[in-house]
């Protein structure tokens, strides 16, 4: 459970990670000209038009997820009593991860039910 997150946390993951990726390979790349003189520019080359094409993805991800993040729909978590924003049917909380979900037939509990709860507490 702990490796598990919302869906909008997973995809801007995926984008912090094509950034780093990037930027490392676009380091790596330059630093062959450093080690390998005037035949690194070929892996200089290599590695900065692979980096440019790994931190574009990075920024479609990233407006990909920001995207997302504006049309979801907010929910409050039961358990942590946050707000967090939900994606389809089935999500996480952002915060303590949480299974969420606005299917009536999948839910172990109904809104009723929880209410009840929470008023006895």
């Amino acid at each position: 459970m702990i490796f598990k997150s919302a869906k909008i946390n997973a995809f801007r993951t995926w984008g912090l990670l094509l950034t780093m990726l990037g930027m490392g390979l676009m380091i790596l790349g330059t630093a062959g000209i450093v080690f390998w003189g005037h035949a690194g520019k070929i892996a200089a080359a290599f590695g900065l038009i692979i980096g440019l094409v790994s931190m574009m993805a990075s920024l479609a991800i990233y407006f990909w997820a920001g995207m997302l993040s504006t049309s979801a729909v907010q929910v409050d978590c039961p358990e942590c009593h946050k707000l967090t924003k939900m994606l389809g049917k089935t999500d996480r909380c952002m915060f303590c991860h949480t299974i969420l979900t606005m299917d009536p037939e999948q839910a172990n509990i109904t809104a009723e039910q929880l209410e009840s709860q929470q008023l006895k507490q």
